[in-house]
């Protein structure tokens, strides 16, 4: 079977460190095989979600390699989310966040050929120990602020200690203008208690090539910062001073504003967090959570 090309969108993404392997195929192999049947979810608990489908089969004259079947998330147009494979019709997964939307299809090959994507079905996982209602409070997308409003609501069965609550809403730092100066104006368990830390991560380019006297690259390989002007991704992160939610309870709005220290434009719509105002609350997935360092709702790469 002829090498399959990545993408300009995979190489992207596998540059920008997505979790599991994202990539966009060419269709340059042969149809050989069926489509998979649709996958169904038979277990669907926190951090724990197993599928199964109807196997892929050969058309025409059975081959004799095995058929790989592949799980995946659809990310856009040709583009997925590698999330495990197997020759077998039925897989659990453990390394997806609870309370997370996932559009998953199922892709089958073999060395001849490959299959058509089955049909996408979208999961909401388990809920964890808690989730993130937000809600946009700013209509227009490109203006000189950021607001919105996030709760905390606890979704398991025991008190949250909130000291142990990371909420992270991803962003882009477009231009690389990394200044941002984080407001809390409201929050009803009091802004005293909502602690926020800006944090980004300039991508490192390939190292420079050795100058022409032959001096050779140094070892560790040197890397250096990216252009001036090019995009940086990050988060706005908030951590909390203390308190307890019992379950099924919330912290109530906390309302957040966001701008640069000079005031200009920041455009909101390449932040993975971002999702257009609706003038009401929503659970947005891509806004990530974690207790004691364990994802427990969210996930950027869905």
């Amino acid at each position: 079977m002829r090498a399959r090309r990545f993408t300009l969108a995979a190489l992207l993404a596998v540059a920008l460190g997505l979790s599991g392997t994202a990539i966009a195929y060419a269709a340059d192999d042969p149809v050989i095989l069926t489509t998979p049947g649709t996958p169904v979810v038979v277990a669907n608990e926190p951090h724990l979600l197993t599928l199964t489908w109807a196997p892929s089969t050969w058309i025409g004259e059975p081959g004799g390699t095995p058929i790989r079947h592949e799980v995946r998330a659809w990310l856009g147009p040709n583009t997925y989310r590698i999330l495990g494979t197997t020759t077998g019709t039925d897989l659990t997964l453990t390394d997806l966040a609870p309370g997370t939307e996932y559009r998953i299809t199922v892709w089958a090959s073999t060395n001849g050929g490959y299959s058509l994507d089955s049909p996408q079905v979208p999961v909401r996982t388990a809920y964890g120990k808690a989730r993130v209602s937000y809600q946009n409070m700013d209509w227009s997308p490109t203006d000189n602020q950021i607001q919105h409003a996030l709760q905390i609501v606890n979704t398991g069965s025991t008190p949250l200690d909130l000291t142990e609550v990371r909420v992270r809403y991803h962003v882009t730092f477009e231009g690389g203008n990394t200044s941002l100066v984080t407001n809390c104006d409201w929050a009803a368990i009091g802004c005293a208690n909502v602690q926020r830390h800006i944090q980004f991560f300039p991508l490192p380019q390939p190292p420079p090539p050795p100058p022409s006297t032959g001096t050779p690259t140094p070892t560790p390989t040197r890397t250096v910062l990216p252009p001036h002007g090019t995009s940086i991704p990050g988060w706005i992160e908030l951590t909390f001073a203390g308190g307890t939610l019992e379950p099924g309870a919330s912290t109530g709005p906390i309302q957040l504003r966001h701008h640069r220290l000079n005031w200009t434009a920041i455009d909101e719509r390449d932040d993975p967090s971002w999702q257009q105002a609706t003038g009401g609350w929503t659970e947005n997935s891509r806004i990530t959570l974690d207790v004691n360092g364990i994802r427990e709702y969210g996930d950027t790469n869905a």
